[in-house]
């Protein structure tokens, strides 16, 4: 099970880069059911040029974006089939304001929605590798699948303003997901570590829009430090190509992330946790003009039946 989903810049629509594929981070994956539900708060409000900070309207655009928030619920089904096998379904919400000012005229314009986004199947198939000699348990596998296009995206203001193509919840595409994953239970330390990379590239184009491909890559490590309570930290890296077609902005679209994603969980139960990471950019660089976020939260549970 896993969203690692990566970031969409631009006009500021978001999701958080943090993994929370609790197999990868060394927690038992007995067959079954497991049930994540995540929340995550992203304020996107310092636009950037580059690599640079700057204000609203120091580089010349048609529309100058002052602030995007987003409020995304996102719930995960997962059924471990056996030890080889297993398939997820995530199924995404936005709560999303967005401003920004058009230029010709300085007039602000405003959108707020609350509406589903585009869901993704992902299917997995891992080996199992022991070393008694180091007490360390290791998985390696891979992950395919889908991102469909499920989400709205013709969502308009009260003018009857057509959102941006970035903005709205849904691409309208269908994209397929390639990824391969390690990861290491290292029994004599009470610790785990993993690392996963994940390709997400379009299959197709809709109205005239197709948004870019996407690489993501985490390395991250866990420690139990008691029977109940875990810390763990992550370091999240994207890569996102330009959006192209008529209605994309390939100029102001895509960039290079880099984030540090500090968090803790706390095991209620044998089967039943809660968590919470922070997420802060390292490095950001943008293409054009894009809205970006000095940090954003993540919390969420998740339980095993």
């Amino acid at each position: 099970m896993s969203w690692s989903t990566a970031l969409h810049a631009s006009c500021g629509s978001a999701f958080c880069a943090v993994n929370t594929n609790w197999n990868l981070h060394g927690l038992a994956a007995e067959p079954g059911w497991r049930l994540d539900l995540r929340y995550e708060y992203i304020s996107q409000d310092q636009p950037m040029a580059g690599s640079d900070k700057v204000v609203a309207g120091q580089v010349p655009r048609d529309h100058d974006e002052l602030k995007t928030i987003n409020r995304n619920t996102l719930g995960t089904i997962d059924y471990t089939i056996n030890e080889q096998w297993g398939v997820s379904a995530t199924v995404p919400v936005s709560d999303r304001s967005h401003a920004h000012i058009q230029s010709d005229i300085g007039a602000p314009e405003q959108w707020a929605f609350t509406r589903l986004g585009d869901a993704r199947v992902l299917g997995r198939y891992q080996l199992r590798s022991e070393n008694q000699e180091n007490l360390s348990l290791g998985f390696y596998g891979f992950n395919f699948g889908l991102k469909l296009p499920t989400g709205d995206r013709d969502l308009r203001n009260a003018d009857g303003e057509r959102a941006e193509r970035t903005l709205q919840p849904g691409t309208g595409t269908t994209d397929l997901l390639l990824g391969a994953y390690y990861n290491q239970v290292l029994l004599n330390s009470g610790s785990s570590w993993f690392v996963q990379g994940l390709l997400q590239s379009p299959l197709n184009s809709s109205e005239d829009y197709r948004p870019g491909q996407r690489v993501s890559f985490d390395v991250g490590y866990r420690y139990e430090a008691t029977e109940k309570i875990g810390l763990m930290v992550q370091l999240n890296a994207l890569y996102r190509g330009k959006d192209s077609g008529l209605q994309a902005e390939p100029e102001d679209s895509g960039g290079k992330f880099l984030f540090l994603s500090p968090g803790i969980s706390y095991a209620v139960t044998k089967d039943f946790q809660v968590y919470g990471f922070v997420q802060k950019p390292l490095y950001q660089y943008v293409n054009g003009v894009q809205l970006t976020a000095d940090w954003s939260a993540v919390a969420g549970l998740s339980t095993h039946f």
